[in-house]
């Protein structure tokens, strides 16, 4: 496969040619924030976490693919500030409380506010009242925390080949449903990997909840994207 290069924050970094921004600066060693870009799903380009800014315009680095000579900006005061409205925007909008949340250690979107140093939203809150379905036997949606990734919608479709989820409604009527009057309608199973996939507390199996001390959860030892880091040899 051929290759390109391109110049990301001062840097030139070599890419295979079709490959996204997002994927490219992974494999370089450079973290650029993200939720909805997961593995290898088809990149969706839904939550702008990882927008960056491209020969002067601002793009979702998840679905931009790299092209000769591009200079790319992902760290400069202007896109840190983006995404940091971003994300305090995802809190407002849900009914985020990490000190009661199962997910909290776990949670892509907690480990990214710290990540920003962002210790509480400068918004308001919302305060939605959005449906819970604990109807399942051993999983839960709680819509208050869905973030509306999609996640769940594409692992379902491209991993689990089932169409448990979907959304529904446009705008801020947008939400998540599934395939069914609720989830114990449909084929979902604790151990499918669109379960697994969800960023935050929306999407959870049953009877787990703290069943990991803290200190051994995902994000305590070491913050997110300490794992892309480190293969440059960065610091986290």
């Amino acid at each position: 496969m051929s290759t390109v290069q391109f110049v990301l924050d001062g840097q030139a970094i070599e890419a295979q040619d079709g490959q996204t921004i997002l994927k490219a600066a992974e494999a370089a060693g450079v973290y650029i924030p993200h939720l909805c870009a997961f593995k290898d799903l088809i990149p969706h380009g839904s939550c702008r976490v990882c927008s960056v800014r491209v020969n002067g315009r601002i793009q979702a680095a998840c679905v931009q693919t790299v092209t000769a000579g591009a200079v790319v900006e992902s760290e400069t005061p202007e896109i840190l500030e983006f995404r940091r409205n971003i994300i305090d925007m995802l809190f407002a909008e849900g009914n985020h409380f990490c000190m009661f949340c199962e997910k909290s250690g776990n949670c892509e979107l907690q480990a990214l506010a710290y990540r920003f140093g962002i210790t509480s939203p400068r918004y308001d809150y919302l305060n939605p009242d959005r449906d819970i379905d604990m109807s399942h036997p051993d999983v839960y949606l709680d819509r208050n925390r869905c973030i509306l990734c999609g996640r769940c919608v594409r692992v379902s479709q491209e991993v689990d080949h089932k169409t448990i989820f979907q959304f529904v409604g446009r705008g801020h009527e947008k939400r998540l449903q599934v395939n069914g009057t609720c989830l114990a309608d449909t084929e979902l199973s604790a151990t499918d990997e669109a379960v697994a996939a969800c960023p935050v507390g929306a999407l959870m199996p049953k009877r787990v909840g703290y069943a990991i001390p803290v200190g051994q959860r995902a994000f305590d030892a070491a913050p997110i994207g300490a794992d892309v880091d480190a293969r440059k040899g960065g610091a986290a």
